[in-house]
């Protein structure tokens, strides 16, 4: 969460870009080995099948020390905890939702669901967890994978508009860094972190970017540039 600029123009608002989780995750793996937690897990999970499938390793459903190895680089990679290399539903979401994701190709919009009358303007797929920017029915820029807000600090959905901007803003409420801040809904704002995109369990309610799509993102819109953000974070 940001603050806006002036404080006759602050609002009280629960929600935050946020850099880097602020818990474990706990994953609902239902049993795990308790010497899991410090080495790698030895148990096939649920998802094995899976999750072997995605990261191009032999199809048998049966978890092996090659599989944990490299399902915990992936993990590792991008912040999932336990980091046990185990193939649970969390694990396996994220891999599902990049799946989902490579599937939309260039064209975000298909759903007709970002309205295309607006000229210029941001769209957010909270469903797909991805954003663009495009000017009636052309793509100017994207679609990229965003990280929006989790259970109990979702991104707020429908049309907004940018109200303000920051290049150099830092939380007032939790005192982390927020550059290419653009906010669009009270404290929530577009803007650069360090984490995955893929990071669970999300924000605090900003939609977090990478600092390259953030930067782009910076380039390409102005104060009051039109947002809509639509659709339900998994896990929401």
């Amino acid at each position: 969460m940001g603050d806006r600029k002036g404080g006759n123009r602050r609002r009280a608002v629960a929600t935050v870009g946020v850099t880097a989780l602020a818990a474990p995750l706990l994953v609902a793996l239902g049993t795990v080995p308790a010497h899991a937690a410090s080495g790698c897990s030895t148990q096939t999970g649920p998802y094995q099948k899976q999750v072997e499938g995605f990261l191009g390793r032999p199809v048998d459903g049966k978890q092996s020390a090659a599989d944990c190895t490299a399902i915990k680089a992936f993990q590792n990679k991008h912040g999932i905890t336990p980091t046990i290399g185990y193939a649970g539903p969390v694990t396996w979401g994220v891999m599902d939702l990049m799946n989902k994701q490579k599937a939309v190709g260039a064209n975000p919009n298909k759903s007709g669901k970002c309205p295309v009358n607006k000229g210029r303007i941001a769209c957010v797929d909270l469903t797909l967890q991805l954003s663009w920017i495009q000017d009636g029915k052309n793509l100017v820029y994207g679609p990229v994978p965003v990280r929006t807000g989790r259970n109990g600090y979702e991104t707020r959905t429908g049309l907004k508009k940018i109200y303000w901007r920051h290049i150099d803003h830092v939380s007032s409420i939790y005192h982390v860094p927020m550059p290419y801040s653009q906010f669009f809904d009270g404290g929530q704002a577009f803007h650069s972190v360090g984490v995955s995109m893929w990071n669970p369990p999300g924000s605090h309610g900003c939609v977090n970017m990478t600092p390259a799509t953030a930067k782009k993102y910076w380039s390409l819109l102005h104060k009051g540039d039109d947002v809509f953000v639509y659709g339900r974070k998994p896990g929401t």
